[in-house]
């Protein structure tokens, strides 16, 4: 028989000395950076700001790797990508108001594209809160309202105590599936105050497992396993919860043909006889989608990019496998199932029976032969060569990030990512300015491999800041900007106003910087990629291009 008094913790020799004798001088922000180091963390993002000043002389004291970046907008990009690399939770230091503020639309994206980021902003003091107006400097009516809608959740403290128990359930809320960026806010004088609280060496903080009804996976695999023409959509949920392996086994098993989306690219072998690829954006493979009789999509909400902007209408038995409870039948009708894509997949494999259908891997050549064949008709060698270009000279596990801009509408449905979790770009919420401070995210979490980021010269104009960043931490970016001088894709949209834009002489900008670069053409693209890749530290690739979208299918 277990009593409740069993259960307790009891503490160690060492606690009980930590507790009776903790350093002097520990204020709330040591508290913060405790915890921290007690749930995993090695590297922290952001910017210091007035209010914060005792959270990042807590951070001083510490072993916690700071990378601090020049706009906290780009620092939370580098966080977002650091989360997506590594899968840890990740956290991104703030200030109030204006410093908080200026991180949202990078929220966004971690939001949009599941990133675990733990955002902990400062607040004024105690006494300020409540909408009172008392002019304290930055002061808001309602921080965390302002990040409530964009978050995943928003945690707040109010006395030193709750600093670790705080931190830990945002903790784990980000790393809880589906994925997501947290927020948490703290008061100035909280974080200053000193504090009785001994040093924290106790904290856990466990994500929760997210497993299917074996119910749904019994009617799953009984529709997949009959079916005559099964289809999988492979969403970014299969990349998040490493899942391309069971993914790749329960295809063969049905001998179902994949196509990933573009935030699931990776999760399925580029050249396999099944792999459909990306070419969500194809009147083609929408309606090789529309015909299949089981469609199983796993890790995607079926959006609007996802969907061919919504002209997709499924005509057989839909599955969705989502951690995300809102998403589930929230564009198609079918058979819902909240869990985890990788405990599904698995939940799947062992009840599945193998399907026999030896006619599977000349449909998708048909297919793809299909979209081969339209793109063909509109002269388009160009923006094909060059994305060639690029993957010979990126080594096959280096990470790529791609920013709003023409080449990176291309990649989203022709770039072959080699591997699972290696490819990313801002279109989950859309922004500018993801690439370069994503990618030097990146590279902090992989600090021995090289990595390519991708931007046009409107989208580089968000991040040239940090060509100082990547210099003074010696990262190992390589960043090809596509000059066309202006947004060119929204003038592939039909817009002039506003799309043309003054640049500056990108390469003796970044010479500015100490980084080297240079002009490429498109025939010397793939050397002086291979060169910028294999040197150690940044460096700049400078490519002027008037690039074309191919036609859309969906008007």
């Amino acid at each position: 028989m277990t009593h409740d008094h069993d259960l307790v913790l009891r503490p160690t020799e060492a606690q009980k000395a930590a507790a009776l004798a903790p350093p002097p001088g520990r204020t709330g922000g040591d508290l913060v950076v405790e915890t921290l180091r007690g749930l995993g963390a090695t590297t922290v993002f952001g910017l210091p700001g007035q209010h914060a000043l005792a959270l990042f002389d807590a951070v001083g004291r510490s072993d916690l790797r700071l990378v601090g970046l020049r706009t906290e907008n780009n620092a939370g990009f580098a966080a977002d990508a650091y989360g997506r690399i590594t899968g840890e939770a990740v956290p991104l230091l703030l200030s109030t108001g204006p410093g908080a503020l200026m991180a949202l639309p990078a929220l966004a994206e971690a939001a949009a594209a599941s990133a675990p980021v733990l955002a902990i902003s400062s607040q004024v003091p105690v006494a300020g809160l409540g909408g009172g107006r008392r002019g304290h400097l930055h002061e808001l009516r309602d921080q965390s309202a302002s990040f409530r809608d964009v978050v995943k959740s928003v945690h707040t403290v109010r006395t030193p105590s709750q600093i670790p128990s705080v931190i830990a359930e945002a903790w784990e809320s980000a790393l809880t599936a589906p994925h997501g960026p947290v927020f948490v806010e703290i008061p100035e004088d909280v974080l200053r105050a000193e504090t009785i609280v001994p040093q924290v060496t106790g904290v856990d903080a466990a994500p929760h497992e997210l497993a299917p009804r074996p119910e749904l996976t019994a009617l799953a695999a009984h529709w997949l396993e009959n079916a005559t023409r099964p289809v999988i959509i492979a969403g970014g949920g299969v990349v998040r919860s490493d899942a391309a392996g069971k993914l790749k086994q329960l295809a063969e098993r049905l001998n179902a043909p994949v196509v990933t989306t573009f935030g699931g690219k990776g999760a399925f072998p580029w050249t396999h006889p099944l792999s459909l690829q990306s070419w969500l954006e194809d009147r083609h493979m929408t309606d090789f989608l529309e015909d299949a009789d089981v469609l199983l999509v796993v890790g995607s909400g079926l959006g609007e990019l996802s969907s061919n902007y919504h002209t997709f209408f499924p005509t057989g038995r839909v599955v969705q496998i989502d951690a995300d409870l809102g998403k589930l039948e929230s564009n198609h009708a079918g058979l819902g199932i909240h869990a985890d894509a990788r405990l599904a997949l698995q939940a799947l494999l062992e009840t599945v029976a193998e399907r026999e259908d030896a006619g599977a891997p000349e449909r998708v050549r048909a297919v793809l032969a299909d979209i081969a064949a339209r793109l063909a008709t509109q002269d388009l060698a160009l923006e094909q060569e060059l994305l060639g270009s690029i993957r010979t000279a990126l080594p096959a596990r280096s990470p790529s990030f791609w920013d709003m801009t023409i080449l990176s509408y291309w990649a989203w449905s022709a770039f072959d990512p080699k591997h699972p979790n290696t490819m990313h770009s801002a279109q989950g919420a859309g922004g500018l300015g993801y690439a370069f401070p994503a990618a030097l995210g990146a590279c902090v979490a992989e600090p021995d491999t090289p990595v390519l980021a991708v931007s046009g010269d409107g989208g580089a104009m968000y991040s040239v800041a940090d060509l100082a960043t990547a210099k003074q931490h010696d990262l190992d970016v390589t960043w090809l900007i596509v000059d066309d001088g202006g947004y060119g894709i929204l003038r592939e949209y039909g817009c002039e106003v506003g799309t043309q834009l003054a640049g500056p002489d990108f390469v003796a900008l970044a010479l500015s910087f100490g980084v080297p670069a240079a002009t490429t053409t498109p025939e010397s693209l793939t050397a002086d990629l291979k060169k910028a890749l294999a040197t150690p530290g940044p460096s700049v690739v400078v490519l002027p291009a008037k690039l074309r979208m191919f036609a859309p299918t969906h008007l």
